[in-house]
C-alpha cells in the first residue's frame, strides 16, 4: 500500500502530504549533521556504560530504604561520565524538571542568600518556587533574595546589565537553557560557556546552575563541559529516552550534589537511601537510546519550522537557525490557531488520538495552557506533544516524537487542521 493511502486515512490531504514531501527534500544536509552529533553522543553514552561495568545485575529492584542499591549508584556514575562531573543524581524520587530544580536550588541557597537570573525571568512553574509570584514555601519565604537581568531586545545577553546586578551576596547564577514559554532565542552551549565565565571573572566562588531541559544530547557538550557547577534536567524529557515513567537528574560537584542529595531525602541520609522500585532498566535503556531519539525530535522541529515558516508564520528558531534545544515555537496569532494545531497533533498520537485539546488552568501557570499529549508517559515532551500559554502571541511549543516519522506525521496532521479551520492556505 502507498505511504499516502495510510495517512489519507488518518485524515491528510494530498496537497498537505505533498507539501511536506517537497520541504523534506531540501533537508538532507541537515538531517545528516543531526545524525552525526547523535552518532557520538550515542558513542558517548555506551563508552560511560561500558568504562562503568554495567550488568545485567544491575537491573535488580530494591524497596524500602534501598541501602546498597547497586545499579542506582551505577547509573549516577554512567551519567556523570557522559556529563563529566565529579557526580550526579538521578533519582525515581525527583518528580520533575521542576522538583529537580527546586532542589537545586534549596540545597546550595541559605538565608541571605541572593539568587541571580541573568537571562531574563525564568520559565513559568519556576517563578513560584523563587517567590517571583508568592508561593507557600517558596525560597522568598526561607530569606533567599532574588535579582535578574533582562535580556536585550534582540535576546542577547546585557553583560553591563548582569555585572551590575553581580554583588557580595549572590551566591548562585541560574540560567535556563531553552527558551520556556517565551518567544527569545535558546542558547547554545557555546553562549552559555562565554556566560559563565563573564560572572565567575567578576566573583570567582559563585555558583552556577544551569536548567537542561530539552537540551541535553542536542550538541555534542553539555552546559557542564563548559563551567556549569550543577546541570539539571528531566527524564521524562530528552535523557530518559521516553521510556523512563518519571525521575529527574541534577549532574555537578560532588559538594553540589551531596547537599542535593541531602535536600531530596534528609542530612545525614543523602543518596544512601531511595529504592528504585524496579525501574532501573527503563531509565538505563531510555538513557541509551536518548541520542537517536532527540536526533529524530531535532528533525521534527526543523521540519515544522521550514513547514510553517514557508506559509507566512514566525517561526522561533527560524528555519535556518541553529538548533539548542529540541522545542519549535510557532506564532499562530490567535486561540483558534492553537486549538487546531493542537487538535493536529492529538490526533496523530496513538494515545487518546481520539481527544480533543481545550485550554485550562495548570498549577504553576498565571494564563490557561492548551496541551496535547496522547503519550505513552503522561506529560511527557520527549514524545510528541504540543502546548502554550493562551496569551499573546498565542505560540505554539512544538516538541518531541519518539521517531522522526511520527514528529513528521504530526506536524503535518497540525497544518490540516489550521488548513480545514480556514486558519491559512497552503
Amino acid at each position: 500500500m502507498e505511504l499516502f493511502n495510510i495517512y489519507e486515512s488518518l485524515g491528510l490531504s494530498r496537497a498537505v502530504f505533498d507539501r511536506g514531501e517537497a520541504v523534506l527534500a531540501g533537508l538532507a544536509d541537515r538531517f545528516r549533521a543531526i545524525d552525526q552529533t547523535a552518532e557520538y553522543n550515542q558513542a558517548k553514552v555506551l563508552s560511560s556504560m561500558q568504562k562503568n561495568r554495567v550488568g545485567a545485575n544491575h537491573f535488580a529492584a530494591t524497596t524500602g530504604y534501598g541501602y546498597d542499591d547497586d545499579g542506582r549508584e551505577r547509573l549516577e556514575r554512567v551519567y556523570a561520565g557522559v556529563f563529566h562531573t565529579e557526580a550526579a543524581l538521578v533519582r525515581p524520587q525527583i518528580t520533575c524538571g521542576t522538583h529537580a530544580l527546586t532542589v537545586a536550588l534549596s540545597a546550595n541557597l541559605l538565608p541571605g542568600d541572593e539568587l541571580l537570573s541573568p537571562v531574563g525571568a525564568p520559565y513559568d512553574t519556576l517563578q513560584e518556587v523563587i517567590g517571583i509570584r508568592p508561593s507557600p514555601c517558596s525560597l522568598a519565604e526561607y530569606g533567599v533574595r532574588y535579582r535578574q537581568a533582562d535580556l536585550k531586545d534582540d535576546g542577547s545577553f546585557d553583560y553591563e546589565a548582569i555585572r551590575a546586578a553581580i554583588t557580595p551576596k549572590t551566591k548562585l547564577i541560574t540560567i535556563q537553557r531553552s527558551k520556556g514559554y517565551a518567544t527569545r532565542p535558546s542558547f547554545s552551549v557555546g553562549q552559555i560557556g562565554e556566560l559563565i565565565a563573564f560572572c565567575k571573572n567578576i566573583k570567582p566562588d559563585v555558583l552556577v546552575m544551569v536548567d537542561n531541559c530539552y537540551g541535553e544530547f542536542v550538541d555534542t557538550v553539555e552546559p557542564s563541559d563548559v563551567g556549569a557547577d550543577m546541570t539539571v534536567g528531566s527524564l521524562i524529557k530528552n535523557p530518559g529516552g521516553g521510556l523512563a515513567p518519571i525521575g529527574g537528574y541534577i549532574c555537578g560537584t560532588q559538594t553540589c550534589v551531596d547537599r542535593c542529595a541531602y535536600r531530596l531525602s534528609a542530612p545525614g541520609l543523602g543518596q544512601e537511601v531511595g529504592a528504585n522500585l524496579g525501574i532501573l532498566p527503563a531509565f538505563y535503556q531510555g538513557f541509551f537510546l536518548a541520542p537517536t531519539v532527540v536526533a529524530g525530535a531535532l528533525k521534527g522541529a526543523i521540519f515544522a519550522a521550514h513547514l510553517y515558516e514557508g506559509l507566512g508564520f514566525r517561526c522561533v528558531p527560524s528555519a535556518a537557525e541553529a538548533r539548542c534545544d529540541i522545542i519549535q515555537a510557532v506564532e499562530l496569532g490567535s486561540e483558534a490557531a492553537m486549538r487546531a494545531f493542537c487538535a493536529g497533533i492529538q490526533c496523530a498520537a496513538p494515545v487518546d488520538s481520539f481527544a480533543a485539546p481545550v485550554p485550562g488552568d495548570m498549577p504553576g501557570y498565571d494564563s490557561q495552557v492548551i496541551m496535547a499529549a496522547g503519550t505513552f508517559v503522561q506529560g511527557s515532551s520527549i514524545e510528541l506533544s504540543a502546548d502554550g500559554p493562551i496569551r499573546p502571541p498565542y505560540a505554539v511549543y512544538f516538541q518531541g516524537g519518539l521517531t522522526w516519522q511520527h514528529a513528521k506525521l504530526g506536524i503535518l496532521l497540525s497544518l490540516q487542521k489550521m488548513i480545514d479551520g480556514g486558519l491559512t492556505t497552503l
